[in-house]
């Protein structure tokens, strides 16, 4: 998404700290639309300057829902440590158990019996030179539940750490969907506000020059990943535009590029932003087909570079997958992959 000058062609622009940043990215983005109608050159700018901020909240969405994901992994992942740790911890208090069972029978009460009752053993041990009866062996079987015990205890206050940003990382997703579907009805609502003939110049405009395939000169690839990942971005024109799609039947700006790459076997980071760190940065001069584009001082939209002045975009709702010139807005990098 992005904005664009009259009739010109134009493209678009993991902690709960993150989570909680990320939603700052785009709170200068939620100005007021105009409630009076507008000339409709105004009108039309509007519209692109609305789609360019859905944008922006397009790829912070991005970034919340690929660090919730992450932090759903990494919560999955402590769980299944902590049922492992209690099935080690109930092992060895069932192991105690049989000594303490055993000396028992053999006519003593050993007060290390006591463990079995008891969820802290580090008191118990903190006294256990007091006890003459405590064997070598039941001594290091509770040191070693002891260490057990403590490392369960870790393990469920990470956990319990790790949903709670979880739950932060949700309600930034939630937010940032929001202000997209915002922006996005905004537009659709300025756009319907228009004359037909204007609504009319204003969809050619989107869609002008780009029926066919653009002469791309003779440049190839840097590299046999850039020449797969260029051969299923074209494979991609014509698909919509789907804001936080990345694939198949549908793409965002960044969708589009992390999908492309991983059929060349790649894996891109999700949003724009991180995707211009995602190789060897380069100047214009030197763009071959394969490499990102990205646009804007904020990083917000991202193409691939196709030969002769050409990208490779998802532009905005309502304009699909296609081809525009590199400088249909500011160029802030261009990253060799």
């Amino acid at each position: 998404m992005g904005s664009h000058r009259r009739l010109a062609p134009s493209g678009f622009d993991r902690g709960a700290g993150a989570a909680v940043s990320i939603l700052s990215v785009t709170a200068a983005a939620l100005g007021a639309v105009p409630s009076a109608a507008a000339p409709y050159d105004d009108t039309r700018a509007t519209v692109d300057r609305l789609y360019e901020q859905a944008e922006k909240a397009t790829e912070a969405y991005n970034e919340a829902d690929e660090r919730a994901d992450g932090l759903r992994a990494e919560v999955g992942t402590v769980r299944d440590r902590i049922a492992r740790q209690q099935e080690r911890v109930n092992s060895m208090r069932e192991s105690l158990g049989s000594l303490a069972g055993a000396q028992y029978r053999s006519g003593g009460i050993d007060p290390s019996i006591a463990l079995l009752f008891s969820d802290d053993p580090d008191d118990y041990l903190d006294h256990a030179s007091r006890l003459d009866r405590l064997t070598a062996r039941q001594a290091g079987e509770l040191r070693k539940l002891r260490g057990a015990m403590r490392e369960l205890a870790q393990d469920r206050e990470e956990a319990a750490d790790k949903l709670r940003e979880l739950e932060t990382s949700r309600k930034a997703v939630a937010a940032h969907k929001k202000t997209v579907e915002r922006k996005l009805a905004a537009a659709r609502r300025l756009l319907n506000s228009l004359p037909d003939a204007e609504r009319d110049a204003y969809g050619r405009a989107s869609r002008s020059g780009r029926s066919g395939m653009p002469d791309l000169g003779g440049a190839t690839a840097a590299s046999g990943r850039g020449s797969a990942a260029v051969a299923a971005a074209r494979s991609a024109l014509g698909k919509p535009y789907v804001w936080g799609a990345n694939g198949p039947s549908g793409f965002d700006c960044s969708g589009l590029m992390q999908w492309s790459y991983a059929q060349a076997g790649v894996a891109l980071p999700r949003t724009s932003q991180a995707q211009r760190y995602a190789g060897r940065q380069i100047p214009l001069s030197e763009a071959r087909p394969g490499d990102l584009v990205v646009y804007r001082g904020d990083a917000s939209h991202v193409g691939m570079y196709m030969g002769n002045g050409q990208v490779i975009h998802a532009p905005y709702p309502g304009a699909p997958v296609r081809y525009d010139p590199v400088g249909m807005m500011p160029v802030s990098s261009v990253t060799r992959v």
